[in-house]
């Protein structure tokens, strides 16, 4: 006997940790693209599901995925369209996106979300494992594929950016 935990059922996991990793991704990319990348997340998932072993941490190699897919779609906004329900004139006549680079997520009137929106993509996925689902800093960095150290870096550098925002 190995001592490892058998793998269990797709469903079973996706059942007991969809709500964990749709938390996540809605404070990492905003609730507006929370959807398709939890969708994205659960589709890697069920892709490399076959090739494992052992069911040893699982929601961490789920957050894992989720992570990557929130930090993919903040480096691909960029190159997407902004959906819109009217076109203005003067900005079809632009061809470039907005200079603020202002996220896709919307202003839900709360000042912390919107400073928490407007943090580097990094910073913000490790504010939000730190603070929203209580990550140890060495966990953190493994999830990040980087050290405990930047990860606490990342961490910190996203409280100073929200304490200078919120204080204003």
């Amino acid at each position: 006997m190995s001592g490892r935990v058998a793998v269990p059922p797709f469903t079973e996991l996706v059942e007991e940790h969809r709500a964990m990793v749709h938390r996540f991704l809605t404070v990492a990319v905003g609730p507006l693209e929370a959807d398709d990348c939890f969708q994205e997340t659960f589709l890697a998932a069920l892709r490399a599901y076959p090739r494992l072993e052992h069911a040893d941490a699982l929601d961490r190699w789920l957050l894992r995925i989720a992570t990557r897919k929130a930090l993919d779609h903040h480096r691909g906004r960029r190159r997407r369209p902004e959906p819109s329900e009217t076109v203005d004139a003067a900005d079809a006549a632009l061809a470039g996106r907005p200079e603020s680079g202002a996220s896709a997520s919307p202003d839900l009137g709360d000042p912390l979300w919107s400073a928490v929106a407007s943090l580097p993509p990094r910073q913000r996925a490790a504010v939000v494992h730190r603070y929203v689902l209580d990550l140890p800093y060495a966990e953190i960095g493994r999830l990040m594929e980087s050290s405990t150290e930047a990860a606490r870096a990342n961490v910190a550098a996203a409280m100073r950016t929200l304490r200078s925002e919120v204080s204003r």
